[in-house]
């Protein structure tokens, strides 16, 4: 044997942890008492495993019947977009859509209205009556998935309609006194120069300087009545959506000539490139046309019109501005009343026309002007109630 193997045998030997040298050894009635023990905790959790099951039945027991009670119908989307489950209310709105997906689904089921976030239910065409939903959309931060909430608000869109409609009736019933002088006073001048007209001694020019008179007078009675049809009736129909700069451009080529020929300055200002509204593109123009006409026509020579848009949040605001003498504050309440007009041969509804089309397509118009300072009517309408509508189901 090696040097340095008898040098290995020489060396002492490590000796063990004291934990582990020094381990006492546990007899049965230690062990059989450990095993009670383990025994008596695990029936406590079987236990408490079976009374968290009945609480969890009955919390699952209880928010179905809460689900069902709701009037509000509710639609559980799972992480893929498909329906996972929809209470009754939903069900009796939509019908069966469980395992359907909803972003599909939702486009063909609703239809755009002139309201934001609400929609027309259009699942069953012949339904005598339509139906108005409330949507909303809430995320699952557990699960990924989405909660769709659906109010039908068909008695509030009706009870709005209806008080809208009685509002137009009880301003036409104020009307009434006035409307019968601005009838009798044109009908009368037409119905003067007609009767010259059977002179037989009248002079041919004079005959058609009357004759053109009288069909002035007689245009301006068949204005008259359209206005008042126009607010009588207070609706917005034939809706589609269109470009808000290519708007602008419309009103442009209609107004620029009517300016120039007044010596007046117009210019236009889009700020709201690529942007779009949902309503009737005629009658928000008409609107936008009385706005612009009113400042054209209290303006002098030397005036300046400025017709601009713009987006401020989820809307969109048209402005026409002039740098007139601007509306007395007495005056500015009651520039919308129907008939009231500071004009000789004004009708007195262009105004009053211009704020119904707006509330009809669910927004306003408001006045800013002050003595000297000019005027500036702001038409607010929402943007495209179409692309508000792909956002909530993405």
């Amino acid at each position: 044997m090696s040097p340095s193997s008898s040098e290995n045998f020489d060396r002492p030997v490590p000796s063990l942890p004291a934990s582990l040298a020094a381990t006492p050894s546990m007899d049965a009635a230690s062990l059989a008492e450990a095993f009670q023990v383990f025994a008596r905790a695990s029936d406590e959790l079987t236990q408490a495993y079976s009374g968290l099951q009945g609480q969890v039945g009955i919390l699952t027991e209880r928010l179905d019947l809460l689900l069902a009670a709701l009037p509000a119908g509710v639609v559980v989307l799972d992480q893929q977009g498909r329906v996972e489950q929809a209470n009754r209310a939903a069900l009796d709105m939509l019908g069966d859509v469980t395992g359907t997906e909803w972003q599909s689904f939702a486009a063909s089921a609703f239809v755009a209205t002139d309201t934001p976030g609400e929609w027309a239910l259009a699942l069953f065409p012949d339904q005598a009556a339509e139906t108005r939903i409330s949507i909303s959309a809430t995320a699952q931060t557990t699960t990924g998935g989405r909660i769709i909430l659906l109010h039908d608000v068909t008695e509030a869109w009706r009870m709005r309609v209806s008080a809208a409609r009685n509002e137009r009736l009880a301003a036409m019933g104020e009307m009434v006194a006035s409307l019968a002088h601005q009838l009798r006073t044109p009908l009368a001048a037409a119905l003067l120069y007609t009767g010259h007209l059977a002179n037989v001694q009248l002079p041919a020019a004079e005959r058609v300087s009357v004759a053109d008179r009288a069909v002035e007078r007689l245009r301006h009675l068949e204005k008259l009545i359209k206005d008042m049809l126009i607010f009588a009736r207070g609706e917005a129909l034939g809706r589609e959506v269109f470009g808000v700069c290519d708007l602008l451009q419309e009103l442009s080529a209609t107004i620029e000539p009517v300016a120039q020929g007044q010596q007046i300055a117009f210019r236009q200002d889009c700020r709201a490139a690529g942007q779009q509204l949902f309503g009737n593109r005629k009658e928000i123009a008409g609107a936008l046309i009385n706005l612009l006409e009113n400042a054209i026509q209290v303006l002098g020579q030397g005036g300046e019109v400025v017709l601009s848009a713009l987006q401020e949040g989820q809307q969109i605001v048209f402005v026409v501005r002039d740098n007139g003498r601007g509306i007395p504050l007495e005056l500015q309440a009651r520039l919308f009343e129907p008939f009231f007009t500071t004009r000789a041969d004004g009708t007195g509804l262009g105004l009053a026309i211009a704020r119904g089309v707006a509330r009809a397509h669910g927004g306003d118009i408001s006045l800013c002007s002050a003595p000297g300072e000019g005027s500036e009517f702001r038409m607010v309408l929402p943007q495209a109630v179409a692309e508000s509508m792909e956002q909530e189901q993405q």
